[in-house]
């Protein structure tokens, strides 16, 4: 009798332990999207991020995807509205969405996408790779010293390089004093010229056509207001090299750029990572893009009279 009743728990136990492996099988996840702002470079994060957890999980996964369309009020709203509704992991695109997201929950696992540089953009003075906190994910930081380098190669004549940005993004003010430093070692003279919003766009993309080229970083207020920069600069003959695809093809001239639609995927690649497999995401190392490319606009180009050298890609 006691074999019998050991066998039976047993057996139990086994019924347990499967009918729980399966029921973990047929989890749905909730994920909720912040996206700070409707652009090329952010959509294709986006829509790479959706992609590998769909590929991954199929119909076992809900996504609530939401755009802030440039207001960092918004992505507090939405943040918060994520974590009332109990979202399983928030993804969020773009720094402001990410710092959103920071302030909202202490809980919630958090991946960033299309964040320059995490330290920064978190205030952490002691950076490690990882943040410790309940956030990581993917940065979309390009090599400065090769932007410098492009910008030496195309234009080795010019003198002044100005400087454009968005002051009220972290991470913007991070790659100009980054690369401003490459820039002086290579011989430029180097000007800021920082916007606060979109309502100044213009007006310093105006004053910065006073210099030879014009640098503009992985910035979403430029990224969103192009069209309003190349109707200053291409007037100007003022030729911008740009911190990603997207800001190249709308006012830019050349980049040194990634895709943003990998680096997306690769964020859902973490995710997947994070809510299947556990993985702690605060000892989780942020993850960079595999590899960068030259790419050109062949239309700014023709029209400033700027010959590329031949291992440039044409910007589709």
């Amino acid at each position: 009798m006691k074999k019998f009743i050991a066998m039976l728990m047993t057996l139990c136990l086994a019924l347990g332990c499967f009918a729980c492996a399966g029921a973990e099988d047929e989890k749905t996840y909730t994920v909720g999207i912040i996206q700070l702002v409707q652009h090329t470079a952010l959509d294709a994060a986006t829509k790479g991020f959706r992609d590998a957890l769909t590929e991954k999980l199929g119909d076992r996964v809900v996504f609530d995807e939401q755009n802030a369309s440039g207001d960092t009020a918004a992505c507090a709203t939405i943040a918060n509205g994520f974590v009332s509704a109990g979202v399983d992991l928030i993804m969020a695109n773009a720094t402001a969405a990410l710092q959103a997201a920071v302030s909202a929950t202490a809980d919630i696992p958090i991946l960033g996408t299309s964040i320059s540089h995490y330290g920064t953009a978190l205030d952490i003075s002691d950076w490690k790779g990882y943040t410790e906190l309940n956030v990581s994910g993917t940065s979309d930081l390009a090599p400065l010293d090769g932007q410098a380098a492009m910008i030496k190669e195309l234009f080795p004549d010019a003198k002044k390089v100005g400087l454009l940005y968005c002051s009220a993004e972290a991470n913007s003010a991070y790659q100009i004093g980054v690369i401003k430093g490459y820039l002086e070692e290579l011989g430029f003279e180097t000007e800021e010229y920082a916007f606060t919003d979109s309502n100044d766009v213009a007006s310093m993309a105006q004053n910065a056509t006073e210099c030879d080229v014009i640098y503009i970083p992985t910035d979403n207020t430029a990224a969103a207001y192009t069209e309003t920069i190349a109707n200053v600069v291409l007037p100007a003959k003022t030729p911008v090299v740009a911190g990603e695809e997207g800001i190249c093809a709308g006012c830019g001239v050349a980049t040194l750029t990634i895709s943003y639609y990998d680096l997306g995927y690769k964020t859902g690649e973490m995710a997947y990572d994070v809510l299947v497999n556990g993985a702690d995401v605060s000892t989780m190392e942020i993850a960079f893009a595999p590899q960068f490319t030259k790419k050109y606009n062949a239309a700014n180009c023709a029209e400033l009279g700027i010959t590329v050298p031949d291992d440039y890609e044409p910007i589709e």
